[in-house]
């Protein structure tokens, strides 16, 4: 690493000292990217927050989602493994620190950062989570997105290209996904989080169970049973998978309904323990599925 890049890089590290300090103190140093080929010069990179998917070309690389700041130089160096090129575009799938994180890293080196005009407004605001109050404050201008677009947007790089459209009112009001068709490849952010645990509906950011369960149904329309689809947390999936996720995504939606039809208040909901069967299926711990009850009561109380 040169000393061009160290200053560049520790200048917009002190940029974003602020929003980095509940990263920073986190320990990364154990953290490992994980790199999986997906084919035609395409791959899914996981490492300690939401899953990337790098697309390479003749003049560069697209990477969809950073990460934490911290992991930038263990990033670049598992993308240099698969290119000399630089990252030419960076696109945000929506802007919780786990996916954004890293903007300001690759900002420094000249990288694009893309994202719906929705995330760019509120990285440049700040916001509120709906379930504990905490406040992230609004981020330094080197870590906002410097392209945005509405409804979707193309970008292109000499020999590829990835096409991006807009998920309204899912995980957030700022959800894309990203589309590589000559690899196969859905990116899909957190409107599909798999694993052990559920995908946060991120309520008072725009989010929605409907929209989620809108948002699958559009990348539904995208895929076949050859897709590759990289889900915003949790293993590379397929097309069986996500009809399987979206079953999971009306049971519980169903579930929460009828508790407020009832007259359950948010509190009674969540002693209910409506997911226990899901809760198995998936290996959700308690806090996990008591979130999960949470968001989407408040989903619907704000339909």
């Amino acid at each position: 690493m040169n000393r061009i890049h160290l200053a560049t890089l520790a200048a917009a590290l002190t940029l974003v000292a602020g929003a980095a300090a509940a990263q920073q103190a986190r320990d990364f140093s154990s953290v490992e990217i994980k790199t999986t080929d997906l084919g035609h010069r395409t791959y899914m990179l996981a490492g300690e927050g939401g899953n990337m998917t790098a697309m390479v070309a003749a003049d560069g690389v697209l990477l969809v989602d950073g990460e934490f700041l911290p992991l930038h130089d263990k990033i670049k160096t598992a993308l240099v493994a698969l290119s000399p090129q630089p990252v030419r575009y960076l696109v945000n799938t929506h802007f919780h620190g786990d996916h954004s994180g890293g903007n300001a890293g690759f900002a420094a080196e000249g990288t694009m950062v893309v994202a719906h005009v929705n995330v760019r407004n509120r990285l440049a605001a700040g916001t509120t989570n709906g379930l504990t109050g905490v406040k992230t404050p609004p981020a330094a201008p080197a870590a906002v997105p410097g392209e945005t677009y509405t409804d979707a947007l193309t970008l292109e790089l000499k020999d590829r290209s990835a096409q991006l459209g807009h998920i309204a009112d899912a995980h957030t009001d700022g959800d894309p996904h990203v589309c590589i068709a000559d690899a196969n490849v859905l990116s899909t952010g957190d409107i599909v989080t798999l694993g052990t645990r559920y995908p946060n509906i991120d309520f008072a950011n725009g989010g929605s169970i409907d929209g989620m369960i809108a948002g699958v149904d559009a990348c539904l329309k995208l895929v076949d049973d050859r897709t590759k689809i990289v889900p915003g947390h949790g293993p590379l999936a397929s097309k069986a998978t996500l009809v399987d996720y979206r079953a999971m995504l009306v049971t519980a939606r169903e579930r929460v309904a009828k508790l407020i039809a009832d007259g359950k208040s948010e509190s009674e909901a969540v002693a209910a323990r409506p997911f226990a069967d899901l809760d198995a299926k998936i290996g959700a711990n308690e806090q996990v599925s008591a979130n999960f009850v949470r968001v989407i009561y408040n989903s619907l109380k704000r339909s």
